[in-house]
């Protein structure tokens, strides 16, 4: 009977590319008990990988619109704070036209029209408010401001009335040249004709933030400070009465202007408390596309610890029968 072994230098090749084997196996177990998820996917899927990638594209999708509802969270709060301050400013200017004394004499009313001055010019500031660097109130043109400073626009309302007298005009002409396309729209508003584009935040359901300063509530706020600001301009001739009645229509106009922008503001509230909610659904999709891609990628622990275990009893049994052979030699055998 014939019978065949393994030279010496066979021997020692098995046993390390054995070694070898044993180790990385042991890596692999290592890593599955590390992280919980199999290494070996395809293995796992039987080469079925469509569902598993249909789960990660998902999971890409929801990624881009949780950027998506963050930007339009951001946009949308950035355009309520500007309302406050437009709301703000608003408030206390008409609440001091329309309680200024009716006996109140010439230093009080200039005084009224430099506080107006300040208050259409936090109006102006608030319009030009951006976020993440795109200007909240100029359309789709975001990359420029909303109108040109507050400066400039009272220049221009000024020129437009010059030689206008009596109340009654100087008012209606203010209120013509914030009205009139050729006007306020023309030389004072910057920005676009067409409203921003909506956040799509899902995959169908998209929010709108339509908020151009050219609109008539920011027009007739701006209207009811402007016309306040120039009630003491000399080149006017008002007397004290003619004033202080200049003063009184402003400050109604912003009172209507106010009540015009409380509905602004609601809306927009609403439109801030979608986002949240689709934000909130997102983002509990995405934790259900996670649980279910760890589920099917899940490494079960109690088994990855038996292989483990098993390997390595395998690995120190080949180091022991290595140093075994190690010690064998002819002296030793026929000893």
């Amino acid at each position: 009977m014939n019978t065949h072994g393994l030279g010496d230098l066979a021997q020692t090749f098995l046993l390390q590319r054995r070694g070898a084997a044993l180790k990385s196996e042991m890596a692999r177990l290592n890593q599955e008990l590390a992280s919980g998820q199999v290494s070996d996917v395809k293995s796992v899927l039987a080469g079925n990988v469509s569902y598993l990638s249909d789960i990660e594209a998902d999971m890409r999708t929801m990624s881009a619109y949780k950027i998506a509802t963050t930007e339009a969270a951001q946009f949308a709060d950035s355009a309520q704070n500007a309302l406050n301050r437009m709301d703000t400013s608003a408030g206390t200017l008409s609440n001091a036209l329309l309680t200024v004394s009716s006996i109140a004499v010439g230093p009080v009313l200039d005084q009224l029209s430099v506080d107006a001055t300040h208050e259409f010019e936090a109006i102006v500031s608030a319009l030009n408010t951006s976020s993440g660097g795109r200007s909240i109130f100029a359309g789709t043109a975001t990359d420029t401001p909303a109108t040109t400073n507050a400066g400039s626009i009272l220049a221009d309302l000024r020129a437009a009335i010059a030689g206008q007298t009596g109340v009654s005009n100087i008012a209606d002409a203010v209120t013509q040249w914030f009205d009139d396309p050729a006007g306020f729209r023309n030389s004072a508003y910057t920005g676009s004709d067409n409203a921003i584009a909506p956040f799509q935040i899902a995959e169908d359901r998209q929010v709108s933030v339509d908020l151009k300063a050219d609109q008539t509530v920011f027009r007739d706020l701006l209207k009811g400070a402007a016309l306040a600001a120039i009630a003491a301009d000399d080149t006017l001739g008002l007397s004290a009465a003619g004033q202080q009645e200049i003063l009184e229509i402003a400050g109604s106009e912003l009172i209507r202007a106010k009540d015009q922008l409380t509905a602004t503001q609601g809306n927009l509230g609403s439109a801030q408390a979608r986002i949240d909610a689709i934000a909130t659904q997102n983002a509990a999709r995405a934790t259900a596309l996670e649980f279910a891609k760890g589920a099917l990628l899940q490494a079960d622990p109690y088994e990855t610890a038996t292989q483990l275990e098993a390997v390595q009893f395998q690995l120190q049994s080949l180091y022991t029968v290595t140093a075994r052979m190690s010690d064998l030699s002819l002296v030793n055998f026929v000893r």
